[in-house]
């Protein structure tokens, strides 16, 4: 039973990041330490050094072959569930996109495990509750590199469709005008690619360019992404470090310490650096809450109900009973991912939404949290 020395426990572990929010967000607007120019330059360490360490460092030191594989299951299951409900919606609603889908995946499916949800599962569930939220880390490790392969692949379309703008007269104009295209003001300067139909953005510039028939063929588009993959770190370091894991646990080998060391000082700061990041892109926003509050209720809708709804789902599909499906349904409603604003913010996909789904994702998800396990309680 979750007493108030456990509810205090996960408020120790929240709060430093909130501390470190509050420095990033100060930096820039109240002391201006940091000139805004120099502001991308702090997200691209955090996006392609420390999370990738702290990825590999994670992934290397758990034991794969201990695993609740029927847990792991339910929880591919459960975002599969996901995914096919956000492409349908995005090809056959007037109103669906594939980059909202992109960032209606990421509310709905990746958690902050480790520092909100393994506190809690453990005042919750003891032993078995931890075991449990960090195996869920650890194959949603595996999702955002797929998360990542999809962005790269979004962002290749968009370069490739824009290929044919020119400038003339201080304007942008196309070689040929067949599709109107809203961008954003975010890194990549379009919200998405996929024959006209997704004109949703985060800003109000308009730009005429070339026909979409004039982005690259579906093979070049495919090498482009994986050039791109090759060079981004944050691949290397789940496939590396899951390697390792299974090599390790094989053959009992250890890391050599000059090694370990050597990731882990730059591992170390990564959840720190990743909430300070997130207070200098609130430092540049107009307002505290960028996404507006219909957006912002939005996202915590399919944070704490649409995820643990298709968890729930997924769960009772595979026969998972006891505290094993309440453990998996509290984790699929732990607050949002920190590495999920990096992402949305290096690749220019509504980093304004996940900012705010972080921000207060964490400070709805106590009461919450409790409130699942409450009613959990009745299941038997």
């Amino acid at each position: 039973m979750i007493g108030w020395e456990d509810v205090y426990k996960v408020v120790v572990a929240m709060v430093p990041l909130y501390v470190a929010l509050m420095l990033g967000y100060g930096s820039v607007k109240w002391w201006r330490i940091i000139p805004r120019e120099q502001c991308d330059a702090i997200n691209r360490l955090v996006c392609y050094f420390t999370m990738p360490l702290f990825t590999f460092e994670f992934t290397a030191h758990i034991d794969p072959f201990k695993m609740n594989f029927l847990f792991i299951g339910a929880d591919t299951i459960s975002k599969f569930i996901i995914v096919l409900v956000l492409v349908l919606w995005a090809k056959f609603s007037s109103k669906g996109s594939y980059g909202w889908s992109i960032t209606s995946f990421s509310l709905c499916t990746l958690t902050n495990a480790l520092v909100v949800g393994v506190p809690m599962l453990k005042a919750m569930y003891g032993p078995t509750g931890v075991d449990l939220v960090v195996q869920s880390s650890v194959v949603q490790v595996i999702w955002l590199s797929l998360l990542l392969f999809v962005l790269e692949f979004r962002r290749a379309g968009i370069e490739g469709a824009t290929a044919n703008i020119i400038v003339d007269d201080g304007a942008l104009k196309p070689k040929a005008t067949s599709a109107t295209i809203i961008g954003s003001n975010n890194n990549n300067g379009f919200d998405d690619v996929n024959g006209g139909k997704d004109l949703e953005a985060t800003s109000t510039t308009t730009l005429e360019i070339g026909d979409v028939g004039t982005r690259p063929p579906f093979r070049k588009l495919m090498k482009l992404v994986w050039i791109k993959l090759a060079m981004n770190p944050n691949s290397y370091g789940c496939v590396i470090g899951i390697s390792w894991a299974f090599i390790s646990n094989r053959w009992n080998l250890e890391m050599p310490s000059i090694v370990e060391g050597s990731i882990s000082i730059m591992s170390k700061t990564g959840t720190g650096t990743a909430m300070f990041s997130m207070g200098i892109f609130m430092a540049l926003q107009e307002k505290v809450i960028a996404c507006g509050t219909s957006m912002t209720v939005f996202g915590l809708v399919l944070k704490f109900i649409a995820g643990p709804a298709a968890m729930a789902i997924s769960c009772i599909a595979v026969g998972l009973r006891g505290d094993v499906l309440k453990v998996a349904i509290i984790q699929a409603a732990v607050p949002q991912s920190i590495t999920s604003f990096i992402f949305a913010k290096e690749y220019g996909l509504h980093p304004e939404i996940l900012s705010t789904a972080v921000i207060f994702g964490m400070i709805v998800s106590l009461p919450v949290l409790i409130a699942y396990y409450a009613i959990l309680e009745f299941i038997h």
